[in-house]
């Protein structure tokens, strides 16, 4: 009898097979390549050039680390850790900085976390239902404005990554 009920014990410590088939010991991530992060921050400053704007952008990996950040010539050095903070709360919010502007109205919201902006100026970079990161811009005059230089280099890049996918 206790060596039966030894060999169900460790029977029962064996992994089933259907749990094993049903969970995968590593899951595929999709990843922002490098020389599309740069083809998107130097579009947004091209287009922000365009306005006669410095600016700073900077683009986060899915894991909210910077991959690239540009800052022009004349843009102000506070533009930096501004854009990072938009690209950071865009990718982890997966939405337009924009529209979390209005979202988080209490004293002790998301916002309130530090390394979150909520201004306008971030952009989630996704393809397919894929995050791949984050867009952000500051130094232009309006908040408006560098979203709208930010949504230039994102379309600089888009048609690349919905076809990558």
């Amino acid at each position: 009898m206790k060596k039966l009920t030894l060999i169900l014990f460790f029977v029962a410590l064996l992994p089933s097979g259907m749990s094993q088939a049903e969970e995968p010991l590593m899951l595929p991530i999709q990843r922002l390549a490098m020389n599309m992060a740069i083809k998107a921050a130097q579009a947004t400053i091209t287009a922000c050039r365009k306005e006669g704007l410095s600016v700073a952008v900077t683009i986060v990996d899915r894991g909210g680390h910077t991959q690239v950040t540009l800052r022009d010539t004349l843009a102000m050095p506070i533009t930096v850790p501004i854009s990072k903070q938009k690209a950071y709360a865009a990718m982890n919010f997966n939405s337009a900085t924009s529209a979390l502007e209005k979202r988080f109205t209490t004293p002790y919201g998301p916002p309130k976390i530090d390394g979150l902006i909520t201004s306008a100026g971030g952009l989630p970079i996704t393809a397919g239902s894929t995050i791949l990161g984050g867009i952000g811009v500051s130094g232009a005059p309006s908040s408006k404005t560098d979203e709208d230089c930010a949504a230039a280099g994102l379309k600089a890049i888009t048609d690349d990554l919905e076809m990558a996918i």
